[in-house]
């Protein structure tokens, strides 16, 4: 992540922000964000063109969103992203748009019921938040400074006491309760320091198994001081660019899984001061913590690598029965996670309950022996007409 913190930003990254979304919001902006195509037409055909012009992203994210999912869009802006999300969700999805930017919301809202009488449906809100802090509702942080205006600094504590209320007893997405977290172009906007929070929010709010899809701008080497120094870089999505290694690694450093990169821009959308500048999807899971209990159960790594490590440490053999706790076998083995495809689960014999499943050394890589998986009630046979008949080994 840029590293701001010995030369600190002689602006206001959240001023410089806000101005130059609320004048993207009232006349389109050509040139505010990496210019993006390939979004599925039948999806845009009913979508205002108000909202089309004034979009601003540098990828796709929704394209990786499964009908009756929960999603939540970070910076919404012009609404795009979550009236299209509305059409994949379906009436049984829900799909909720976050943005600081009143002028944006304006403009968001002001679609919803044609856009639900085109749907047939209801399933889209947007509300006002930061994104670095999801759980503080600013439509109601905003009725009760209306009520409490603060006049002197003895009522500051009295306004930081009702906004923690408010995150405890109205938070505006509550913990565990999404499928998706979806952003485009966003996160590189907030400030360095509150880049981890950010990180922590998105997770805090994904349910077990859920993930984060994120497009952003990156960049191949930390931006220069002339660059940081801009505040028009900044609210362009250039100077609070991630490095791209970086990005992973918050990710990763946070607790997510299964870290991969979906798209990647190969041309560099800007090169400024010799750096490059361009798209980055990511999708990452939610969903490894917990206690570690050995069930007997396998997993066979397909290949084609050798070997490969996962974001615990474990490694996988190509073609060994690699033991794995029972948290790691259903992280491997389920169908609409990120290992999926490359796994060939292996069943214990005799199933372990849960209940009285010994705790398993998970920091240590070991092959599980083929009898406690196939059992030793098989049976052999030395005539060939019996090889592969529905009652012989085979």
């Amino acid at each position: 992540m840029t590293d701001t913190t010995v030369n600190p930003l002689t602006y206001d990254v959240e001023q410089a922000v806000l101005e130059r979304y609320e004048a993207g919001a009232r006349q389109p902006q050509a040139a505010l964000c990496c210019p993006t195509d390939g979004y599925e037409s039948r999806y845009l055909e009913i979508l205002p063109q108000e909202i089309i012009e004034k979009d601003y992203g540098c990828g796709d994210p929704t394209r990786y969103v499964n009908a009756g999912e929960v999603v939540v869009d970070l910076g919404s802006g012009a609404g795009k992203n979550c009236y299209i999300l509305a059409q994949k969700v379906g009436e049984s999805g829900r799909v909720i748009g976050v943005d600081f930017n009143d002028e944006m919301l304006g403009l968001s809202r002001k679609y919803l019921a044609p856009m639900s009488e085109k749907l047939g449906y209801q399933n889209v809100e947007f509300v006002k938040g930061k994104i670095q802090d999801l759980a503080l509702n600013l439509d109601l942080v905003q009725a009760w400074l209306e009520k409490t205006p603060i006049t002197s600094v003895g009522q500051i504590a009295a306004f930081e006491a009702e906004c923690d209320r408010l995150r405890q007893s109205q938070p505006l997405i509550s913990t565990d309760s999404v499928d998706v977290v979806i952003s485009n172009c966003v996160l590189n906007l907030v400030r360095p320091q509150d880049k981890k929070q950010l990180f922590q929010e998105i997770f805090r709010v994904l349910k077990r198994g859920g993930r984060a899809v994120i497009s952003d701008i990156v960049c191949d080497e930390a931006p220069t001081a002339k660059i940081l120094n801009d505040p028009e870089l900044w609210s362009g999505c250039i100077a609070g660019a991630f490095r791209e290694n970086e990005f992973l690694q918050m990710f990763e450093q946070t607790g997510f899984y299964g870290i991969e990169i979906l798209a990647r821009q190969s041309e560099p959308w800007q090169v400024i001061d010799g750096v490059e500048f361009r798209s980055l999807t990511v999708q990452a899971f939610k969903g490894k913590e917990g206690e570690c209990l050995d069930r007997n159960q396998a997993v066979i790594y397909r290949g084609p690598w050798k070997a490969v490590q996962d974001d615990d440490g474990h490694t996988l053999q190509r073609g060994e029965r690699m033991a794995v706790c029972d948290k790691t076998f259903h992280i491997y083995t389920n169908p609409k996670g990120a290992y999926y495809a490359d796994i060939i689960a292996i069943a214990p014999y005799e199933e372990v309950p849960l209940d009285s499943a010994p705790p398993f050394p998970c920091t240590k890589d070991m092959i599980r022996d083929p009898k406690q998986t196939k059992g030793l009630n098989y049976n052999v046979t030395t005539e060939s007409g019996d090889c592969c008949s529905p009652q012989s080994c085979c």
